[in-house]
């Protein structure tokens, strides 16, 4: 007789939530774990249950909770070419040496190219920013660009691109390339003075959860010691953690090792407010609390994505570099702007992909959609859009002619980027390439079914198709007079909680919505209790586009388990706890 696998009994028995996902919760093990560590350490209990699911043990609870460069900052010389990187760029800075940056146009290339901007300043340097256009030089280097730059300069440093550019590479004959990038690498290497990528295929991989922000601040780190040794002074490092920071959330790098440390001290210096074009975006994006990783990951960075999106591809690095504050804010403003066209661009090309989805069926290892005219600046955002109502890797095409540009987002176990560069390198793709749970590709309009069906099959072998709706992780039950600001501060510690790291989710049992409130377009307010007095504020952003929303509007007087996770609401000076509703079931 053949034992069957054990499954884990759903979370307060919901196999099918609201959104059609399975509940699971802490196991007993968890709990005794986490007594065990409040005891040991005098923690509160709720934080060492969430310390014990992130893996750590009550001896490593002190420095996980206080993360530092001190102590999880890598040697930058573990990292291949990265002593010859450094020293190129020493010896063209302060020999002031004409120097070029070639950077992606989304944030983190952004942040890349202002790290180094704003590094070269004391030595009287200011590099030349060449950020290509999107839809008119696509992705990374091209011949075209790099030739025209190698003419006027000595040194050509390529940040969050290069990887895969050999031809490019080629190109800017005469002058020195230094590649700082962290996208996946193919077999062979481009021609150039040095390559730093944690993702070369010879790396170790033990730092490739490194942004290319991250690469490139090491890159300053080994470059300031360089200096050192020549007894000469150093640019300081700390002020740039913000750019850190915010490069590393807004390309939604996983946040351990070393990136804890970057983000949680870099929004310590970003609350300083010292940064002319950060401190301008804040204010037209109303923030007006202490900065987190929600404000650089769904305030910050889609607006300075904007301009490489839909508007002027080097705007959100200019702004991020400048030191001129009515620059800064004319700037910002102008991304604010282009913001709000991004949406309204969005929309329209998410329609028509969820419905041509739909209409394929999602049951595949791929989900794809393709349309003629979808703007290349909004597909990867549709794309996450169609991964997080599947549940597959997803991609979406935008066709100018014969020539599709398209960005796919994975799910967490598929590599998407490995299987998007094996279609290239078959011919089945003009070109392709990125990481595992993010990529981009150009497509022949006639190699486009051959391409999506050879992509599903390499998606398949990885498990893709096995999957079903992803399960809802929760850390246990909370009632909501528990919810208070002193709870969530405790929390917090655990923190920063991202992407590699998600911010803990409890389940409210048993309530009675008490008011509930449809606000915006599609958002969904309410007010929920125990039935006896406490009683939460939540919201639930992009309600009314699925299941959720219509089914609690809709309540009756029906009670449910209510799951999503706690942070602050301040108006008016005033702090109270609230509810970042995701999903519900209803309470039998």
């Amino acid at each position: 007789m053949t034992d069957t696998p054990h499954i884990a009994r759903p979370f307060l028995d919901v196999a099918k939530s609201a959104t059609g996902r399975r509940w699971v919760g802490p196991t007993g093990e968890d709990d005794r774990l986490g007594e065990a560590m409040a005891q040991a350490t005098g923690l509160p209990p709720s934080l060492c249950r969430i310390l014990v699911r992130r893996g750590v043990t009550a001896a490593e609870a002190p420095a996980f909770l206080a993360p530092t460069l001190r102590d999880l900052l890598p040697d930058p010389r573990s990292l291949r070419d990265m002593e010859p990187a450094a020293a190129r760029l020493v010896a063209a800075a302060t020999s002031r040496q004409r120097i070029a940056i070639f950077a992606d146009y989304d944030v983190d290339g952004g942040t890349s190219a202002a790290l180094l901007i704003d590094w070269l300043r004391p030595f009287d340097v200011t590099p030349t920013l060449y950020v290509p256009d999107r839809i008119d030089e696509g992705y990374g280097p091209n011949d075209e660009a790099m030739a025209m730059l190698a003419r006027d300069h000595d040194l050509i440093i390529c940040v969050d691109c290069g990887t895969l550019s050999h031809g490019p590479l080629a190109a800017a004959k005469g002058t020195d390339v230094v590649v700082l990038d962290h996208h996946l690498g193919g077999e062979t290497l481009p021609p150039a003075h040095a390559v730093v990528n944690p993702n070369r295929q010879d790396e170790t991989g033990d730092l490739a959860h490194l942004c290319a922000a991250g690469v490139v601040f090491l890159c300053l780190v080994e470059a300031n010691r360089q200096l050192r040794t020549k007894g000469g002074p150093t640019p300081d490092l700390m002020g740039l953690l913000d750019l850190v920071a915010l490069g590393t959330v807004a390309d939604v790098a996983p946040l351990v090792g070393v990136n804890r440390a970057f983000v949680r001290q870099g929004l310590t210096v970003m609350g300083r407010r010292q940064r002319a074009g950060l401190v301008a975006l804040s204010d037209v994006a109303r923030m007006d609390t202490a900065p987190s990783t929600y404000h650089l990951g769904f305030l910050l960075g889609p607006r300075i994505n904007a301009g490489g999106r839909i508007g002027k591809a080097d705007l959100g690095a200019r702004l991020l570099a400048t030191t001129n504050v009515a620059e800064a804010r004319a700037m910002a403003d102008r991304l604010d702007q282009l913001n709000t066209e991004r949406r309204e661009v969005e929309t329209q090309v998410r329609d028509a992909a969820l419905e041509q989805a739909e209409a394929r069926g999602h049951d595949a290892p791929l989900v794809w959609a393709a349309g003629e005219g979808w703007h290349p600046g909004v597909v990867g955002i549709v794309a996450s859009r169609l991964k997080e109502a599947t549940n597959r890797p997803a991609i979406v095409i935008g066709f100018d002619g014969d020539i599709g540009k398209g960005s796919g987002r994975s799910v967490s176990g598929i590599d998407l980027g490995a299987a998007i560069q094996r279609c290239a390198a078959e011919g089945l793709l003009i070109k392709g390439g990125g990481h595992k749970m993010a990529a981009g590709l150009t497509v022949a309009r006639d190699k486009l079914d051959a391409a999506m069906a050879r992509l599903s099959d390499l998606l398949a072998k990885q498990g893709a198709g096995e999957m079903g709706p992803a399960d809802l992780r929760v850390d246990g039950l909370l009632m909501p007079g528990a919810a208070t600001v002193d709870l969530i501060e405790h929390i917090e510690q655990a923190g920063p909680f991202g992407a590699g790291a998600p911010a803990p989710r409890f389940v409210f049992p048993d309530c009675t919505i008490t008011f509930a409130k449809q606000v915006g377009a599609n958002h969904l307010k309410l007010t929920f209790g125990d039935g006896i007095s406490a009683r939460l504020d939540a919201i639930c952003f992009g309600a009314m586009d699925g299941p959720l929303g219509p089914l609690l509007m809709n309540h009756g007087g029906a009670r449910f388990h209510l799951a999503g996770r706690l942070d602050i609401n301040e108006w008016q000076g005033r702090r109270s706890a609230q509810l970042r509703l995701e999903d519900a079931a209803p309470a039998t």
